[in-house]
């Protein structure tokens, strides 16, 4: 069996992922960053924009001086004050590379930088030749690449690989292109450059459609081996492609991604919780593999097939991400086997009848509190049944701590959240499931 083939991974956080707005950090955060990131093991750090400021000069020369596995890569315009700066702040760097980048649609040629395509066409060569001269690996963006005539850039990219570039990144500026369109601009690229065979294809998509990772997909399919993306999918406006959505994606479909990469899975929750602590913008719900609900269930007919087995609604463990364990949320879809298995955790056991008065109250409440945490729940048995009379406890009663919490109505947050597969009750001993024709009701409840 052969190898699979090999996708680098380039990670901007600390460049385009700052210009997110808010998302600036000082030279200690960046380190702090670059750390985790060197430890996540992505193979390229572009750690900033040297020419943009003292402060990102400094940041990139620190980090160069310090994270010694990675390639540290510094971003300069095509002109020499740039490339000299950028190469200035990487000289200590063990792997160092120059990121230059133009703009070659003509959109941008009239309307911002005021030149012709053919001033394009020599300001890319020469700014390559020059970098080269100065640093053995050179990367070269056409900006706005996804809106520029093919046969234009095919002429650039021509351009610079004769000049020396080693990686051609083709950018999804502002999010415009679509999969198959973008697939197809990659085969075009890897057919009609002169020399591409001895050079790495890059993308690099946005997020303004939503399609930054599917883009990125789309290019590894056509031949790109090298994908420029951020943790959390930080970045300008709606941000670049999510780092750890791309690595996922192909380890939990290799019969469609047959390829692999140098991350550690296990450190992408720990990277997204760094980023999300360094910045104070917090990581949406709903984001997918590092948001807080990518591995929590609340509706009755998930839970009760999770608790029978986590693959009927996980395509891959929590674990794998770094993520402790998966969740079951309490709340107004929840099933009564959710309900019950955290009362057993809570140190009581139900009879079928006395579950279902709880049921139908803990339901109501849900209604009104969305989330039941589990000082609800106490206050609600104890509201519901005398634990002497209704419930068994469990080898012990309910820890001093839990009862005070439910008769001061306490609204701290939550001791524990439901979590598999420690089922197990107040003593730690292991709790089954009970099987029975009632099951069924948990299916009432939505998908």
């Amino acid at each position: 069996m052969t190898d699979r083939v090999r996708i680098t991974v380039f990670d901007t956080s600390l460049r385009d992922g700052e210009q997110s707005p808010g998302c600036s950090m000082n030279q200690q955060e960046k380190l702090r960053l670059a750390h985790q990131l060197d430890r996540l093991g992505v193979d390229v750090i572009e750690a900033g924009f040297p020419i943009a400021s003292e402060g990102d000069f400094e940041a990139v020369r620190a980090i160069s001086a310090v994270v010694r596995r990675p390639i540290i890569a510094a971003l300069a315009r095509a002109c020499r004050p740039d490339i000299e700066r950028a190469w200035q702040a990487l000289e200590g760097a063990a792997r160092p590379r120059i990121h230059v980048f133009l703009a070659t649609s003509d959109i941008h040629l009239q309307y911002k930088l005021r030149m012709t395509r053919d001033e394009c066409l020599a300001q890319a060569r020469d700014a390559v030749r020059f970098a080269k001269s100065l640093c053995d690996d050179v990367e070269f963006s056409p900006e706005d690449a996804t809106r520029t005539d093919p046969d234009f850039l095919c002429r650039v990219l021509d351009a610079v690989v004769e000049a020396g570039a080693s990686t051609l990144n083709i950018p999804d500026t502002v999010g415009y292109t679509m999969p198959t369109e973008f697939g197809d601009l990659i085969a075009t690229i890897r057919r009609r450059v002169r020399g591409i065979e001895k050079v790495t294809i890059s993308a690099h998509c946005h997020n303004d459609l939503g399609l930054a990772v599917a883009n990125t997909l789309a290019a590894i399919a056509a031949g790109a081996r090298q994908v420029e993306c951020t943790i959390n999918g930080i970045g300008e406006r709606a941000g670049n492609a999510s780092l750890e959505e791309i690595v996922m994606a192909m380890r939990v479909r290799p019969d469609r991604y047959p390829y692999e990469t140098s991350v550690v899975g296990e450190h992408l929750f720990a990277a997204s919780q760094l980023l999300s602590e360094i910045t104070g913008v917090p990581v949406q719900p709903n984001k997918a593999i590092t948001g807080r609900n990518a591995f929590a269930h609340e509706a009755g007919i998930h839970q009760d097939g999770v608790l029978k087995n986590p693959l009927t609604y996980e395509i891959m463990t929590p674990q794998s991400v770094g993520v402790p364990d998966s969740t079951l949320v309490l709340g107004k879809h929840s099933g009564r086997h959710a309900l019950a298995m955290r009362c057993e955790q809570l140190g009581y056991q139900f009879d079928r009848r006395a579950l279902d008065d709880i049921y139908r109250r803990f339901v109501r409440l849900a209604d009104e509190i969305k989330h039941v945490e589990d000082h609800h729940l106490l206050e609600l048995i104890r509201d519901t049944h005398k634990p002497t009379a209704s419930a068994s406890p469990m080898i012990e009663r309910i820890p001093a701590a839990f009862a005070a919490a439910a008769n001061a109505g306490s609204h701290e947050p939550p001791l524990k959240p439901l979590v598999f597969p420690a089922a197990e009750n107040a003593a730690g001993l292991p709790v089954s499931i009970p099987a029975d024709h009632h099951e069924q009701e948990d299916y009432l409840w939505g998908v």
